[in-house]
C-alpha cells in the first residue's frame, strides 16, 4: 500500500514538472485537430463514404482505453503506455491518409503535412521528457497490440473514413493528456 502511494505521489510530481513543457506542443496539435478543420479537410475534400484500410488496432477509441484499463490483469497499465500507443497510432493514421492522397490534393498540402509536422514536434518534446526505459517490460495487453500493429502478414483490416481516424485521435488525446487541457474543453467520458 505504501509503494502504491509513493508511485502515485511520484507520478503527481512528474506531472507538475513535465506538464508545462509538454502542453505547449500538445495544445498546438489540439488546435489543428479542431472540429472545423477536421470537417473541412477530412470530410468535404473526400468523396462521400470514402474509406481507407487500417489495422483494426489503429482505430484507437475511448472504449479501447477503458477496455485496456479494466481488463483483469495483475499488472496495472501506466498512462505512459497508453500515451505512447496513442502517439504512434495517430502518426500512423496520418501516414495512411497521406499515402492515398495525390501530391496536389488540398488536404495534403494545406492540412495533413502541417499536422504531421506538429505531431513530430510533439513527439520530440514527449520523448525528451519521457525517455524510453529499455529494461521496462510492457504489460502483455499493450505488447500484444504493438505486435499486431507491426506484424508483416496482418489480416485484421478495417475500413474507416479519414475523418474518423482524426476524430478518434482528438478524443483520446483529450482523455490521455487531460492535465494539459482546461475543464471547459470538450469533455469525453474517459472511463
Amino acid at each position: 500500500m505504501v509503494q502504491s502511494e509513493c508511485r502515485l505521489l511520484r507520478g503527481l510530481l512528474v506531472c507538475m514538472c513535465v506538464a508545462p513543457q509538454l502542453c505547449g506542443p500538445l495544445n498546438t496539435v489540439r488546435e489543428s485537430l479542431n472540429v472545423t478543420l477536421r470537417r473541412r479537410f477530412m470530410k468535404m475534400n473526400f468523396p462521400i463514404n470514402y474509406t481507407i484500410q487500417v489495422h483494426y488496432e489503429e482505430v484507437f477509441r475511448l472504449r479501447n482505453i477503458s477496455r485496456l484499463n479494466t481488463s483483469n490483469e495483475e499488472e496495472p497499465l501506466q498512462e505512459r503506455d497508453l500515451q505512447d500507443l496513442w502517439l504512434w497510432v495517430s502518426q500512423q493514421g496520418i501516414k495512411r491518409i497521406l499515402k492515398v492522397l495525390p501530391e496536389r490534393h488540398p488536404t495534403r498540402r494545406k492540412y495533413l503535412s502541417n499536422l504531421q509536422n506538429l505531431f513530430n514536434n510533439f513527439e520530440g518534446s514527449y520523448n525528451q521528457l519521457n525517455p524510453k526505459d529499455e529494461e521496462r517490460i510492457l504489460p502483455e495487453r499493450i505488447q500484444n497490440i504493438w505486435d499486431r500493429l507491426t506484424e508483416q502478414d496482418y489480416e485484421g483490416w478495417k475500413s474507416v473514413t479519414p475523418k474518423s481516424i482524426l476524430d478518434n485521435s482528438y478524443r483520446t488525446m483529450l482523455c490521455l493528456f487531460k492535465e494539459c487541457f482546461s475543464k471547459e474543453d470538450d469533455n469525453y467520458d474517459c472511463k
